[in-house]
This record gives C-alpha cells, structure tokens and sequence, in this order.
C-alpha cells in the first residue's frame, strides 16, 4: 500500500542528518516560484490570509529560492514538516529501516512540489494546495498540478506493486489528486472523539490530523499490505468500529478527552 499525507505551515529546520534525495518535480516548483516572485506583500498577505510578518517571510523565502541549492539549503521533507500530522509520524524517531521503508511507500502532497518523497530535501516555503496562484496552466494550483500528482502515485504503486492508497491526507491536499486518472483503491481513515453528550461521535481537526501521522507510522512499522489490516490501530486510544465503517472509510473512535 502507499500513504499520502499533507505538508505542514510550520517548519522544523533542526533535522536528523540523514541522506537526501532530491524532489521529482522540481522544474514544476521553479515554475510556481516564478509566479509568486511576481507577488508583493499585501499580494501574498491575501492569497494565503497571513499576517504581515507572514507575508513578508514567505515574500523573502521566495525571492532566496534557488533552483540548485546546496545540502545546507535544504532539508529532509518528513522532518522538515512540524504541524499536527507530523506530531503523530514521529519521522525523526524511526529507525533506520523504517525511513527506508517510508521512502519507497509514504508520499506527502505539496503545493509546492508536488508530491515528496520523505527524504527528499527541501527549501522553506508556505504555499497550500487551496491558494488561488495564477500561473500559465490556471487559475489555482488544482489547475496547475491537474493529473500529475495522480500520474506520480500510480508509477509508485507500480514499483511497490501496490494496489491500494491509505488517505491521511487533509480534503485541501487531498482535492488535487484526479481520481479518475488514479489507479488505486483509496481508503479513507476517519478518526472520531465520543464527547459522550448524546450528539454522537465528532471529528476533532487537532486530534484527527495527528491521527492521521500516527495511521501512517502504523502502516509504516507494520509494512502494511492489506487494508483491513488498518482495522488493528490502536494508537492513542482509537478503536476501529464495524458498525460506522465501511470499505472506503474505516472509522476509529475514542473518548473525549483522550485519557
């Protein structure tokens, strides 16, 4: 099976020193770039609803990207990332085999580069898959990205002889891959809380997206190749339930707040 999460807003530039690979789609990232060196500040302020200071760091990190950057520039993406979904992977604490594993069966979507390989090195940048960037291929990234992403996951399940893809992925990063050009059965984890007031089960975002990270790590440490073997999660409390499930989105619940 392959897993697909997102990227994170917030970046960790204190990684584990490992050796990094470089992106597939950099030709297409160089070409975002462009495009937004043509932003100004309140320009980007807008496009991504940052704050002044924001706007001003990612005008900078732009305008520093190079398109043949040394190792020093860069860093491994898995560690790189340091938001919710990241909390759950734990990348920095997987062993050695693990990453090895990682890198041949785990994909992060990137507004930015497309999809990423886990230790594939990256420059500093914020640009979510939902930004309105208008480049020569469209009006959003959507329309920029268009079956590419699709095309890259199916060439992976070739290599690994996967047939299936686990979703850990936010419906934002997730929207860009064209399901029609993707070739794999896709499932769809979703992670609940049972506040027990008689409203029933409810998706919490902070505690779902790091679900998600933990899901990936499970499959990861398991080398997962069936997809009912994701009903075994347990992490953090989670129980898979027959009764809310179906094929396409398995559902863990928990009380809330998690003990």
């Amino acid at each position: 099976m392959l897993t697909v999460i997102s990227p994170a807003k917030k970046m960790n530039w204190d990684a584990r020193d490992v050796q990094m690979t470089t992106p597939d789609m950099l030709g297409d990232a160089a070409d975002l770039v462009r495009s937004a060196r043509d932003l100004s500040v309140g320009d980007l302020k807008s496009l991504m609803h940052l704050s002044d200071n924001l706007a001003k760091l990612n005008r900078d990190r732009f305008a520093s990207y190079q398109d043949s950057p040394s190792d020093d520039a860069l860093r491994p993406a898995a560690l790189a990332f340091a938001g919710d979904t990241y909390q759950g992977l734990e990348a920095g604490s997987l062993e050695e085999d693990e990453l090895a594993y990682a890198q041949e069966h785990l994909r992060i979507l990137s507004g930015l580069y497309g999809v990423l390989r886990p230790l594939d090195g990256i420059q500093p940048y914020r640009l979510e898959m939902g930004s309105r960037l208008k480049t020569q291929r469209g009006k959003n990234l959507y329309e920029y990205w268009g079956a590419k992403l699709s095309l890259a996951l199916n060439e992976q399940a070739e290599t690994t002889g996967s047939s299936a893809l686990v979703n850990c992925a936010s419906q934002e990063y997730f929207g860009a891959v064209d399901l029609k050009a993707l070739k794999l059965n896709v499932i769809t984890p979703q992670f609940m809380e049972d506040k027990g007031d008689g409203k029933g089960p409810k998706i919490v975002s902070f505690y779902a997206k790091k679900a998600r990270g933990a899901m990936a790590r499970f499959v990861i440490q398991n080398r997962l190749k069936d997809p009912e073997s994701l009903r075994d999660f347990d992490i953090g409390g989670y129980a898979w339930q027959k009764d809310l499930s179906t094929p396409e989105k398995p559902v863990f619940l928990r009380p809330y707040p998690a003990s």
